[in-house]
C-alpha cells in the first residue's frame, strides 16, 4: 500500500505517518509540507527529523529517510497544481490522508488569502489528483470550528453548520462540500474528520495547551480569554491517531438505504463520511491551566481577556458514530497527557 500523507512535518501528520510507519510493515509512504513560516519552522524540522529526514531539503525534490525505506518526503505546497497532479500521476497512491491546511482561527481574520490558497486551492488540487488516478480512500482534515454559532451540545454530525463564525471554519465546511461533489461525481470514497482541540507532544505552537506551557516554564504571564469561561474537548494525540488509523482502514461505500428526504448530513448514497473525532469529555479552560500548574509545579501568571473574535465558548463531540462504527474509544486522562506534554517540551527545549 502506499499512502500520502499531506502536512507530514505538522503536529497531527507526523504522528500519523510516525504510528503507521511502526504498525506496518508493507507500506511505503510519501509525506508533503510547505514548511510555511506560520509558526516556528524548527518544531517542523524536528518532527521530520524523528522520520529521519534532516532540514536539507529542497522544494519538488525527493528526499529520502535516513532510518526506514518505507518513507520519503518533498517538500511541496498543496496550492502548486502542476506539482501536485504530476506527483498524483508519478506515484500512483492507493491513500490520500491530506492533513495539511492553513490552520488556525486567529489568524484567518488579518490573513484571509492564505486560508484560500492552502485550505481551498490546495484541496481542489488533491481532489483532482484523487479523482484522475483511481484512489482507494481520501481521508481528510475537517474542524471543530465548523459548528460555528451552533449552540446544542454535544456537538453532533448531524446539526447544523450553516453558520461558521471564522474564514478557516469556512473553509473546512467548503472541504466537507468539495469532497461530497467528488464523491458523488466520481465515486471517490472520501472521510472528513472533525478534529476537537488535540494537544500531546510536538503540538502546535499557536494553541493554548503550548502556549500556557511555554508561557509558565518561562515566566511569562498567559493570556486567558473570555475571562477563563471556555470549555475544550480536549484530546490527547495518540487517541486521535488512534482514530485516524482506523478511518484510514475503513472507506465509505455507497449505501441506497440512504434517506434523501429526511437526509443525514453525515453520510450520503456516495462513499462519504464525516465523523467527529474528539475526547466526549469537554474541560474547563481553568482547570486545563491547572493541570498544567501542577504538572510543573507552578502557579502561572493570569491575563484575563475578553473572547476573541472567531472564538466560541465551548467545543463538545459527540463521538458515538465513530464509536460504533470503528470502535473508537479514547484513553489517555486528562493528567496523564499533560504531563508527557510537559515533558516533551522540557527535553525539546531543553528547560
Amino acid at each position: 500500500m502506499k499512502y500520502l500523507i499531506s502536512g507530514v512535518a505538522g503536529f497531527i501528520g507526523f504522528h500519523v505517518c510516525k504510528r503507521l510507519l511502526q504498525e506496518n510493515a508493507d507500506i511505503e509512504i510519501v509525506g508533503i509540507d510547505n514548511l510555511n513560516s506560520y509558526y516556528d519552522v524548527n518544531l517542523k524540522f524536528g518532527r521530520l527529523q524523528e522520520l529521519g529526514i534532516d532540514n536539507q531539503v529542497e522544494i519538488n525534490k525527493y528526499k529520502e529517510s535516513s532510518i526506514t525505506d518505507k518513507f520519503r518526503f518533498i517538500q511541496m505546497d498543496l496550492s502548486d497544481s502542476d506539482s501536485i497532479i504530476k506527483l498524483f500521476d508519478e506515484e500512483k497512491f492507493d491513500v490520500v490522508v491530506n492533513l495539511a491546511a492553513q490552520a488556525g482561527v486567529r489568524y484567518s481574520i488579518n490573513n484571509p488569502k492564505a486560508y484560500i490558497e492552502s485550505n481551498i486551492d490546495g484541496f481542489l488540487n488533491i481532489l483532482e489528483g484523487c479523482r484522475h488516478n483511481g484512489i482507494n480512500h481520501l481521508v481528510y482534515a475537517s474542524s471543530s470550528s465548523v459548528y460555528g454559532l451552533n449552540a446544542k451540545v454535544p456537538f453532533s454530525e448531524n446539526d447544523s453548520i450553516a453558520h461558521p463564525v471564522s474564514l478557516y471554519a469556512a473553509t473546512k465546511k467548503a472541504n466537507e462540500l468539495m469532497a461530497h461533489s467528488y464523491s458523488h461525481l466520481y465515486q471517490i470514497p472520501s472521510t472528513g474528520l472533525r478534529f476537537f482541540t488535540v494537544y500531546g507532544p510536538w503540538g502546535r505552537p499557536d494553541m493554548s495547551p503550548f502556549l500556557f506551557t511555554d508561557a509558565i516554564l518561562n515566566n511569562r504571564p498567559i493570556k486567558i480569554f473570555n475571562n477563563g469561561n471556555m470549555l475544550r474537548d480536549f484530546t490527547y494525540i495518540d487517541d486521535i491517531v488512534d482514530g485516524v488509523i482506523r478511518v484510514i482502514n475503513h472507506a465509505p461505500t455507497s449505501s441506497d438505504q440512504w434517506d434523501n428526504i429526511n437526509s443525514d448530513p453525515a453520510s450520503s448514497s456516495a462513499p462519504y463520511r464525516i465523523y467527529n473525532i474528539g475526547n466526549s469529555k469537554p474541560i474547563q479552560l481553568m482547570d486545563f491551566i491547572t493541570a498544567i500548574e501542577n504538572t510543573i509545579g507552578v502557579e502561572s501568571k493570569k491575563e484575563f481577556l475578553p473572547m476573541q473574535q472567531g472564538d466560541v465558548y465551548q467545543t463538545y463531540a459527540d463521538t458515538t458514530a465513530l464509536q460504533n462504527d470503528l470502535g473508537f474509544m479514547p484513553k489517555t486522562e486528562l493528567n496523564e497527557g499533560v504531563k508527557k506534554t510537559v515533558e516533551w517540551y522540557r527535553s525539546f527545549y531543553n528547560l
